[in-house]
């Protein structure tokens, strides 16, 4: 009786005014019922019309559908509130059709709907063109809504000179058709210029209108006149300080961004992710974790790209803690893994030199794509494990994923590093013929490592000359890494110059109790820096005393070799590993990321270090994992089950 009444009260609300009290698909059904039982279906159009943008809102398109067809004759009202759901719900082919049908005056409400429609595709600009013939033979083109949309329609199909005919026949304006002709200008065709032009002769603005000319002058790069609206603003909303926190991100403004961001009462989970994003990008990692922490402090709630960020930061400087611990966040509280987050789990994972780990959460997902092949290809190549590689692209090939220049990439690296030689050859023609993958420098620089590993350095040399493509620092370091291994010192000498001239910068750096430390060479600025370098002192007398000799081959050719030795003693892995037994319990993995390859010198050592100090070392450099366990090479267990079986 209690739910009869309820119904009952619904429907004499539906009656007098639009209503939001339907929270769910059961009270529209049981309403809708409600209204067939007592023929006001038939008779109350208003009521029918309501409980149709009700149907809409609730995304049952359906079910609005079938209450408009069993009205038999549905007043402008009703066919208004069909075409704009149509429209809300990205389906502007059935939003016009409609329009089509319809057998009553249209109004102004149903030009506005429709004209928003024909935007959406455009397959529709001569519907729109109609539509707008139709405005002007029944006047409705006077009416400033539906000349704003008709802007909005032509900026979008036709270009901005269009938009701008009609905006300057209108006959009257309001600030919405002027902010519209501005953002056309911002958001069509760049056009900053005319943009504050027109911005300038407004007669009044509102909110939406400076955050348009901000968000022009931030989409323009120009943070310097962006910061002068936004400042000239009688008041800012949500929006417009989210705008301006993207530029500052894009700029790599970090102190603009996150004093604009300290300032802010309101945040949305826009703001929190453009922070922590910028933060990320511009390698402010250890910022970016504080400010995802400081989301949790204030409740508010986190989503994929906040995840993604902040993931992402922990794959590029091999944070596996703070990574494990996102992922427990996860997990405890609720979130979907879908293929976003699942493939930023496994790149982590993957980087991190974490493959078990890796592996279970792809295994765990329930659609995989190229990103998430990739992340398993070019973990399990940088871990040394080459064929487990190609089995991954093999599988990959299998379940109809087409691969991509990444892809390509972890392949070619995984043949390098498996000495496979003939199979790289293969897969590096078949990448460009049978997939159609134009070669970047990433990938010429894997085939010269492939070569270069495999002792053909003269190929390798005569590949580099043949190269379309100027070549990179990955190209002259791979050629370095061969000559070292083969001990051709002319040719060693010729990828130093090039290196030199490119103007390479040396960094690594280690996480500690979910810190992040970075080193560049010879590091001086660390708090830590006098502990460091008297670690590194003790790790040079110890070494020496287990007959450690310097391979100083690698150094620069033009000095001393007593300088080479120093020169080595202080590249950026070794402080990072120097930190590391300073800074983590005996027992925990020392993991260091490094942002060039690792040098022969520093290799011997760290594997040296293994082994006098009884500690396990993960080095990850550009190209791969170097894993250290008692003072030789170390394999993790790093899958215990195939993905394939």
């Amino acid at each position: 009786m209690g739910s009869l009444h309820h119904i009952k009260h619904l429907a004499l609300t539906l009656l007098k005014t639009p209503t939001t009290t339907l929270r769910t698909p059961s009270d529209l059904k049981r309403l809708h019922v409600y209204l067939i039982k007592t023929h006001l279906h038939l008779t109350s159009s208003f009521a029918v019309g309501n409980l149709i943008s009700r149907a809409a809102s609730l995304g049952l398109l359906s079910h609005a559908s079938t209450m408009f067809d069993q009205m038999p004759h549905p007043n402008v009202f009703v066919y208004n509130n069909l075409i704009r759901a149509f429209h809300l719900h990205h389906h502007p082919q059935n939003a016009l059709l409609v329009f089509l049908r319809m057998n009553v005056v249209p109004d102004s409400f149903t030009f506005v709907a429709t004209i928003k429609a024909c935007v959406e595709d455009p397959a529709f600009f001569r519907m729109g063109a109609s539509i707008h013939a139709r405005s002007v033979r029944t006047g409705f083109d006077r009416d400033v809504p539906v000349a704003t949309g008709l802007i909005e329609f032509y900026a979008a199909r036709a270009g901005v000179d269009a938009a701008r005919k009609v905006f300057d026949e209108m006959g009257s304006r309001d600030v919405v058709s002027w902010t519209t002709m501005l953002a056309c200008y911002v958001n069509v065709s760049d056009d900053i210029a005319s943009a504050r032009e027109v911005f300038d002769t407004m007669p009044e603005k509102d909110v939406k209108a400076w955050g348009a000319m901000v968000g022009g002058y931030v989409k323009a790069g120009d943070m310097g006149r962006a910061r002068e609206v936004f400042d000239e603003a009688p008041s800012r909303d949500l929006l417009m300080r989210n705008v301006m926190l993207g530029g500052y991100a894009k700029a790599g403004e970090v102190g603009e961004l996150m004093r604009l961001f300290d300032g802010m009462r309101d945040r949305d989970v826009v703001s929190w992710n453009t922070v922590i994003g910028g933060l990320v990008q511009g390698e402010r990692f250890n910022d970016a974790v504080a400010v995802f922490h400081r989301m949790q402090v204030e409740n508010a709630r986190p989503n994929r790209v906040t995840f993604v960020n902040v993931l992402s930061g922990c794959a590029r400087v091999g944070a596996l803690d703070v990574g494990r611990w996102i992922h427990s966040y996860i997990d405890r509280n609720g979130f979907v893994v879908d293929a976003v987050v699942g493939t930023a789990l496994v790149d982590m994972y993957s980087k991190c030199g974490a493959l078990e780990s890796a592996t279970h959460v792809f295994g765990r997902m329930a659609r995989k794509d190229v990103a998430a092949w990739n992340s398993m290809i070019m973990g399990y190549s940088m871990n040394g494990r080459g064929e487990k590689s190609l089995e991954f692209f093999h599988a990959m090939r299998r379940e109809g994923v087409e691969p991509n220049e990444v892809t390509m990439v972890g392949v070619l690296s995984s043949c390098a590093h498996a000495g496979m030689v003939e199979e790289g050859k293969r897969c590096f023609e078949m990448m460009q013929g049978e997939l159609g993958i134009a070669p970047t420098t990433e990938h010429y620089g894997c085939v010269v490592d492939l070569l270069g590993r495999a002792g053909l350095l003269r190929e390798a040399r005569e590949f580099i000359q043949s190269m379309p493509v100027e070549p990179g620092t990955n190209v002259w370091g791979a050629l370095l890494g061969a000559c070292k291994i083969h001990k051709n010192v002319a040719l060693a000498e010729l990828a130093v110059e090039h290196l030199i001239k490119l103007g390479v910068d040396d960094g690594g750096s280690i996480e500690i109790d979910g810190a992040v430390h970075e080193f560049g060479v010879g590091e001086k600025a660390h708090e830590r820096c006098r502990e460091i370098y008297a670690m590194l002192r003790e790790v040079a007398e110890r070494l020496r005393r287990a007959g450690h000799v310097a391979e100083t081959g690698e150094a620069f050719f033009d000095v001393e070799e007593e300088e080479k030795e120093m020169a080595l003693s202080t590249h950026s892995e070794r402080l990072a590993v120097a930190f590391g037994l300073i800074g983590l319990r005996k027992g925990e993995v020392i993991r260091v990321v490094k942002n060039l390859r690792v040098c022969v010198d520093c290799h011997a050592v760290i594997k040296l270090i293994s082994k006098v100090f009884e500690r396990e070392i993960v080095v990850r450099d550009r190209s791969r994992f170097h894993h250290f366990k008692e003072g030789r090479p170390a394999m993790q267990n790093l899958v215990k089950h195939s993905v394939f079986a």
